[in-house]
């Protein structure tokens, strides 16, 4: 019913004052959790109300339940990865891990070792047995952030992962069951990807159960206004400035910008703002 320790009779000192340090303890750790948890869920949110937004939250919601392997395309910047996190954070995988690989920054040589781990003795460097990242994620969701720049020869490992549920080590010989749910990113066309040769036409549809596209932020400036005033508080707080506010024509100033770099670019904008602006409005 929520009691944390108990007292015998007749009550000890020493025992009573461990007891409360303990509680005072556990209650601080509980709070710290608690403010963490929002600072996170506040990093992660999906910010905005336009057209393009509802319909993102709304496939989010649809997807979150479901088994199905899910695929977010978009350009780079546009929150490919935030949408990832939605579907897992409303899944019944939740409480299991969510663990992200970039295919694109993982060396070569290592590509293999990372997704599906590899024993003692099986090249040089590697002095100990490494779980994968496919066995880390086991029971939970396992994204693949640029999977379009996949080397041909672990696309095809990666396709017997999904068609069998098994891993194996490199260097192994038995292999290991996994439970994963894998959500897949790509700011590539991988129809284009498949014609060139370059990609895995039935890895392509062994992944692209549900298809998700993340729209540009020239495609919905109507949520710009939001972001700056979500991302200036946002970087206030991690730089322990002051909250700042912002003129209108300054606001009117960066919707006029093509923003290139989609959400990405604009969080850096309001970061250098932050940092930059002397006294509290922009």
């Amino acid at each position: 019913n929520g009691a944390h320790d108990f007292i015998e009779k007749p009550v000890h000192t020493d025992r009573l004052l461990v007891i409360l340090g303990n509680a005072l303890k556990f209650t601080t750790l509980v709070h710290q959790n608690a403010d963490l948890k929002r600072q996170v869920d506040k990093r992660y949110e999906l910010v905005g109300d336009s057209g393009a937004m509802v319909r993102l939250r709304d496939d989010i919601l649809l997807a979150a339940p479901s088994k199905a392997r899910v695929l977010i395309t978009g350009e780079s910047g546009t929150g490919k990865e935030l949408v990832a996190r939605g579907i897992h954070e409303g899944s019944k995988r939740r409480q299991r891990p969510f663990v992200k690989v970039n295919c694109a920054a993982i060396p070569t040589e290592l590509i293999e070792s990372e997704l599906f781990g590899h024993e003692k003795g099986s090249f040089t460097g590697a002095h100990a047995q490494r779980k994968g990242r496919f066995e880390q994620a086991d029971g939970g969701t396992l994204f693949l952030d640029e999977i379009g720049d996949m080397r041909l020869d672990v696309q095809a490992k990666l396709l017997r992962v999904l068609q069998e549920g098994e891993v194996d080590r490199v260097g192994g010989t038995k292999p290991i069951v996994v439970d994963v749910r894998i959500i897949a990113a790509t700011n590539k066309d991988l129809p284009a990807e498949i014609s060139e040769g370059r990609f895995r036409e039935d890895l392509y549809y062994r992944i692209n159960v549900i298809p998700i596209h993340t729209p540009a932020l020239r495609d919905r400036k109507d949520d710009l206004p939001q972001l700056v005033q979500h991302f200036l508080a946002l970087c206030c707080d991690e730089n322990d400035r002051r909250h700042k506010t912002i003129d209108p024509e300054a606001l009117t100033a960066l919707t006029r910008h093509g923003w290139p770099g989609n959400v990405r670019e604009l969080r850096n904008i309001c970061e250098r703002l932050v940092i930059l602006t002397a006294g509290d409005r922009v």
